[in-house]
């Protein structure tokens, strides 16, 4: 494929070689272009390789938040970093992992899909054309579709995460010795540590699903989706709405699509956006779906608000803000320059 070829793909013109050159976008698409041809559908690979990418930048970033959002002997986000890398070393900040990286291509080819199906619906409901261009409500409403299609999906697996990623927390506090009984353990044990640590309760992402679904019912695979319903609506009409918002600021005059920068400060930006407003709840589903490791302390999605609040002050409902946007900017970054040069691969090659 030539150099021109690439331009038009990526919607590059011929005042824009400084982009070209800079950024590499003509390598970057060629190897996309390999593998493309050697995917069995190219719409599976234009919607699985947002989430995968996105899963791969930020899920180190999102077991600190989730730890910092449900304990809260952690003073700031440095606190839980060392301690999580003192006890666990770097191997307690990709727990639960497999389990995303497995389901992430159904969750996004699912999330992007009902996003331009709704998108597409609506235009030709309202307009009698697929072509035709939306308004911002027709953005958010398809947005907010695209969100609340996404949690009878990702419930099990937000509670297996979670739950794994706060598994040594709970054996922390479950095994802390007391004074009394620290004195004799040398008389007791040989072996201190190994008494001093039991057997983590979950074994891996299946063991938590089938042990969930064995203790608590299949409600307690879905424990936290009252939360992450209201998470997921506004959260997604937001994303979609500042991102669809800020590339039609961000296109140069006589194009009909951002260039690369254009791409990356969109996606970046309306990620940060998403998760801004979609914080409070996404600390209350946290503490929801943990909530099952021990003595349950909260009985529904209301009485974790007011509980909350009420024993660490309103501020406990942006825990994480700070950690949900450094994240959210350069994950989504990746994901909507993956997206959108997928995008136009396959209108191209495949009109």
């Amino acid at each position: 494929m030539s150099e021109g070829r690439l331009r038009d793909v990526f919607g590059l013109g011929n005042g824009d070689r400084h982009c070209w050159d800079r950024r590499g976008v003509g390598r970057y698409l060629a190897s996309l272009v390999g593998a493309h041809r050697a995917s069995v559908s190219h719409l599976a690979a234009e919607r699985q390789s947002p989430g995968v990418c996105g899963v791969a930048v930020g899920y180190p970033l999102d077991t600190v938040k989730v730890r910092i959002q449900t304990e809260a002997k952690y003073t700031s986000i440095w606190h839980c970093i060392r301690d999580t890398y003192c006890q666990e070393r770097v191997w307690g900040f990709y727990r639960g992992l497999s389990l995303p990286v497995c389901t992430v291509s159904l969750v996004s080819s699912v999330s992007f899909g009902t996003y331009h199906h709704c998108l597409a619906h609506i235009c030709r409901f309202r307009y009698g054309s697929t072509d035709a261009k939306p308004t911002k409500a027709d953005i958010t409403l398809s947005g907010g579709a695209s969100g609340l299609v996404r949690v009878f999906l990702t419930s099990p697996t937000e509670v297996a995460k979670v739950r794994l990623q706060t598994q040594a927390q709970a054996q922390t506090q479950q095994r802390r010795p007391s004074a009394s009984w620290t004195s004799v353990a040398p008389a007791l044990c040989a072996a201190p540590n190994a008494c001093l640590e039991p057997r983590p309760k979950y074994r891996g992402p299946l063991h938590c699903l089938v042990t969930v679904a064995r203790e608590e019912g299949l409600r307690g695979l879905y424990k936290g989706s009252s939360a992450l319903l209201l998470r997921e609506g506004h959260s997604f009409a937001t994303y979609f709405l500042s991102y669809a918002v800020l590339c039609e600021w961000l296109t140069p005059a006589g194009h009909s699509h951002p260039d690369v920068l254009g791409v990356l400060v969109a996606g970046g930006c309306a990620g940060v956006l998403a998760w801004a407003v979609a914080t409070p709840m996404d600390v209350i589903k946290s503490r929801l779906q943990a909530d099952g490791q021990g003595q349950q302390r909260y009985r529904g999605l209301l009485h974790c608000v007011v509980t909350s609040v009420r024993e660490e002050g309103p501020r406990v409902l942006f825990k994480g803000l700070t950690l949900n946007c450094c994240r959210a900017f350069p994950v989504n970054m990746v994901v909507f320059v993956a997206y959108e040069a997928v995008l136009r691969l396959t209108q191209r090659l495949f009109p």
